[in-house]
């Protein structure tokens, strides 16, 4: 889709104080960074938000010139996005090599952009056209990628919706949809050929907005809880995520792929919502998404079928997008209000990023000066009562919908936790 112009508020608020503590190292914490607002804060002021969670790794759903020069030299690794509307283009190599010339060659090596997302949720459209395009898009980026000698360094692929697994509980049982089977296999060869990682977006929210009373809340927010057992391997899941993420490894095996490296492109919880959208509240949204960064933070993403393999976790979103279309709880996916303050507590303390101007992106950039920082609220963390685990869109596209998951995987998850 076309993004909105935005400009940042005249009424941002700087606030004054920030508590002094030691960073924390993290290799593993991403974050999606959206862009649909009018109130938005300008990229540099962004940089050390995404510092003060520890991300390391920012999605993009364009290739904001703005925001590829404000990183520059920060070391955060960038996944730049094609919208829907390009893939007719990027079938063409030569249009595509364009683009790159345009949009990736002028921030590298400055700014770490190291994969390129082809459309979102494709598959789940239902718009053959789209559908028709999307791997010869993929295929397309991906021999300009060659051609301009950027393809060992940068991945191409695409993010799909849960949508796509016909069946997804017990988490041994995942498997594909019969509708999508058939595109889906050569994007997967094409995945096995360049060695890409399999993008999928992730929202246990919508399963537990679709049936509230047959789901456990605390299966959902990451919560101590008895979980559920898969019958056929005895593995244990203490929460619907990973459960919903190991379905997904179950189908690429069955698919013939078991090899494939797995990523969660998005998945988030809404701070707020419509009356009809059970769970959208700050203290819910505190704790799916703080428990998810104090997981991420301790390696712990590793799920029951795949020990060995720490995940790679993109969170939704950075900020709270006022222009977002839709129902109430897609513009309160934030971590961040827009004037910089926390939208909730995570349950612990940002780091202190501000210290120093510690803002990132090149001085010469400004003219020489400090890159100008955004302060933030410091948060104190949480203490053991308030129930926390001791370890612990895409514009236009991303599905609010409680499709998301099919029936059968909620009755069977409210089965097996009764």
């Amino acid at each position: 889709m076309e993004l909105k112009s935005f400009h940042r508020s005249s009424s941002l608020l700087f606030l004054l104080s920030v508590v002094m503590i030691s960073p924390v190292m993290v290799t593993s914490i991403g974050v999606n960074y959206g862009q649909i607002g009018d109130n938005l804060p300008s990229p540099e002021e962004v940089v050390p938000l995404v510092k003060s969670i520890g991300a390391t790794k920012v999605k993009l759903y364009d290739a904001n010139p703005e925001i590829l020069k404000a990183f520059s030299g920060t070391g955060v690794e960038f996944i730049v996005g094609l919208g829907n509307e390009y893939l007719s283009k990027m079938k063409d190599p030569s249009k595509a090599l364009t683009w790159i010339k345009q949009n990736v060659t002028p921030f590298l090596p400055a700014t770490n952009i190291t994969c390129i997302t082809i459309g979102n949720e494709i598959l789940a459209l239902n718009d053959s056209s789209l559908t028709d395009s999307l791997l010869p898009a993929m295929q397309g980026v991906h021999s300009a990628l060659v051609t301009a000698g950027l393809s060992d360094q940068i991945a191409v692929t695409t993010a799909h919706s849960l949508a796509i697994l016909q069946t997804s509980f017990p988490p041994s049982a995942g498997e594909f949809s019969p509708g999508v089977i058939d595109y889906l296999k050569p994007i997967l060869e094409f995945h096995r050929k360049t060695d890409s990682p399999f993008l999928i977006n992730a929202y246990p929210f919508f399963a537990y907005k679709g049936s509230p009373k047959e789901i456990p809340l605390d299966f959902v927010l990451f919560q101590q809880n008895q979980g559920v057992v898969d019958p056929t391997t005895g593995f244990h899941y203490d929460n619907m995520l990973f459960a919903q993420i190991d379905a997904v490894y179950s189908a690429l095996a069955a698919a013939g792929y078991k090899t494939l490296k797995v990523q969660i492109s998005e998945t988030g919880w809404p701070s707020k919502g419509d009356d009809d959208e059970f769970g959208a509240t700050p203290e819910n949204a505190k704790r799916y998404n703080g428990n998810l960064i104090k997981l991420m933070k301790n390696e712990k993403t590793k799920t029951p079928l795949r020990p060995n393999n720490d995940l790679i976790i993109y969170v939704f979103a950075l900020f709270n997008e006022n222009m977002k279309p839709g129902p109430t709880s897609e513009r309160n996916y934030g971590l961040f209000k827009p004037d910089g303050t926390q939208a909730y507590s995570l349950g612990f303390t940002l780091n202190d990023v501000v210290k120093g101007g510690s803002g990132g992106g090149n001085s010469s950039s400004n003219g020489g000066g400090k890159t100008p920082v955004l302060p933030m609220t410091p948060v104190a963390p949480d203490n053991a009562s308030t129930g926390y685990l001791a370890i612990s869109s895409a514009p236009g596209n991303r599905k609010g919908k409680e499709a998301v998951l099919s029936m059968v995987v909620i009755m069977l998850l409210a089965r097996h936790l009764l």
